[in-house]
């Protein structure tokens, strides 16, 4: 019996010395409360995310171009994957209200629709969101060319349009288990306020290629892919109203900057431009030629936004810009006359650079 008794009394003891420590572990808040999180980084082991489908082949009539590849961020699968989810996430934005694609909608042609685009403060750009088609391809960002890798534009449009603080949102998104497996994919890094640009940027770059349209699908050898009117037009649009001068083909656009007169008339201090840029005052309201690939979607046109339909671009453009008072007007253009006919023949031609596929699955987000 004594010793049954020294052993019960023996393990009692053990039971209220683990108590004590238990409970003194507890006071200091280290152990013993399962509500609070050992770590800010969530579990990812289970987190099924299925891998990035490969990068796909450049699509008809830009085959001959090389996608860029900049050395600090070269492109890759995961990169593009993650890019497309972050383009359409408001989580972007500290008020989570806005995205990237709120100001470049997919079946606008990757512009919004508007003369000019509210940012989350309220008030509006001073210009008119351009396309993102091909943009991957531009020699310099902004409508004056004032960024001069794409990234940056990127992290500028992230910080002022979309109004987002880079690390308040790097922290939304490290508390996002499937964003934070695909960073370690697509870097092998948590997220950041240099790789959430770069990963953008590769999305641009691969993903809004636009090629195959009707007119790519001619020059391949298709003589159905368009009419005899759209031939025509082609033919103008190279000869008689000389549009390749500044609208190069295959692209579309020289990349180069120029004074046409949008925004001259009946303005006193009409916008500078390129000028605000280079300080040169041969730059003085010149501004990037936009492509003409996919056109037909992004009205309304130029810079300020201000001409609503294509019919109006064309018919401004053939009637030489605006000249007036505007003592830098591009010398290269020059006012065309077309007939009727030819009028719309030019313009059966730049709907026929049309990419086939205009719509866009916006990918499920985590």
């Amino acid at each position: 019996m004594r010793a049954t008794s020294i052993a019960r009394t023996y393990l009692v003891l053990i039971a209220i010395s683990a108590m004590l420590i238990g409970g003194c572990k507890d006071d200091k808040g280290t152990e013993g409360d399962p509500e609070k999180p050992t770590t800010d980084t969530p579990q990812t082991t289970d987190v099924q995310v299925a891998e990035a489908q490969p990068i796909p082949n450049p699509p008809p009539g830009l085959a001959d171009l090389s996608v860029p590849s900049p050395p600090d961020n070269p492109n890759n699968a995961e990169k593009v994957a993650l890019g497309a989810r972050l383009f359409f996430d408001t989580r972007l934005s500290d008020n989570g209200e806005y995205a990237c694609v709120t100001c470049h909608l997919p079946q606008k042609g990757w512009t919004d629709g508007k003369e000019l685009s509210p940012k989350p403060d309220g008030t509006l750009n001073k210009r008119h969101s351009p396309t993102m088609y091909n943009v991957g391809y531009a020699n310099d960002w902004y409508w004056d060319g004032r960024k001069k890798t794409l990234e940056d534009q990127i992290l500028a449009a992230w910080t002022g349009q979309v109004g987002g603080t880079p690390e308040q949102v790097v922290e939304k998104l490290k508390r996002t288990p499937e964003y934070v497996v695909r960073f370690q994919r697509a870097f092998n890094a948590a997220p950041s306020p240099e790789n959430i640009p770069q990963a953008l940027a590769s999305f641009l770059r691969i993903s809004l290629r636009a090629g195959d349209s009707a007119w790519d699908r001619y020059q391949a050898g298709d003589e159905q892919a368009v009419s005899e009117e759209v031939v025509k037009g082609h033919q103008i649009f190279m000869q008689k109203a000389a549009c390749a001068l500044c609208h190069a083909p295959p692209l579309y656009t020289d990349m180069d900057y120029h004074n046409v007169g949008v925004g001259y008339e009946g303005v006193e201090s009409p916008d500078v431009g390129r000028f605000k840029v280079t300080n040169e005052e041969a730059n003085t309201g010149a501004f990037k030629t936009p492509t003409l690939r996919g056109v037909e979607l992004s009205a309304p046109y130029f810079h300020d936004g201000k001409t609503a339909t294509l019919e109006e671009a064309v018919d401004f453009m053939l009637a030489g810009g605006y000249r007036e008072g505007n003592k830098h007007i591009d010398p290269r253009l020059k006012p065309v006359e077309l007939s009727d006919e030819e009028r719309a023949q030019l313009i059966a031609f730049l709907k026929a650079l049309t990419p086939s596929k205009t719509d866009y699955e916006p990918p499920v987000l985590p």
